[in-house]
């Protein structure tokens, strides 16, 4: 019975590892270098400490779990991740784990392996206007799922596309003096 149980176990890890390699928080993560240098072998040890975590701890609660990846993320890749996802689908590979279903465990990674995407990302810098009418530049990061060449629906939001009421900047509106003209919709 002790071969079923390990098998069970590699199984669970195997899931892990592979909902781990779709999140698209730690791909994104991953191929900027959020971790330094060795980003890819933080990436490869994220699975394991994920994995002893769950074994360590039989009944953790969904909060706990996410806020453990949020922790990790932040130490090791600088990076603040508000997605509830991954956690939830941790937790009920975590349950087949418990009951011994390797074949749910299967299923599951296999499921994630065939959702899996493939994330671009791309720095939008914007102005944000303060009281003191100065103007801070704040970096927000665009994120792009792809899927078989395709932009998927749902995973991200995608800005709109600017129509002729939108405002923009316009040539026209460079003063010679580096000062832009603003002006109001109509």
């Amino acid at each position: 019975m002790a071969g079923a149980g390990e098998d069970s176990r590699a199984l669970f890890g195997a899931g892990v590892r592979a909902a781990l390699e779709a999140w698209p928080a730690l791909q994104i993560a991953v191929e900027n270098g959020f971790g330094g240098v060795h980003s890819q072998e933080k990436a490869a040890w994220l699975g394991g400490a994920v994995e002893e975590y769950f074994f360590r701890n039989a009944d953790l609660e969904l909060d706990e779990v996410e806020d453990f990846l949020g922790e990790l993320m932040t130490n090791e890749f600088d990076t603040v991740v508000e997605d509830g996802s991954l956690p939830q689908q941790l937790q009920t590979m975590f349950h087949h784990f418990q009951r011994g279903d390797g074949a749910a465990l299967k299923e599951m990674a296999s499921h994630i392996t065939q959702r899996k995407f493939k994330v671009r990302a791309t720095a939008v810098t914007t102005a944000r206007v303060t009281d003191e009418d100065d103007a801070d530049s704040v970096e927000e990061m665009e994120v792009t799922a792809m899927n078989d060449g395709a932009a998927t629906d749902g995973v991200c939001l995608q800005p709109e596309s600017s129509g002729p009421d939108s405002q923009t900047i316009k040539e026209e509106d460079i003063v010679e003096d580096g000062w832009t003209i603003v002006r109001r919709k109509k």
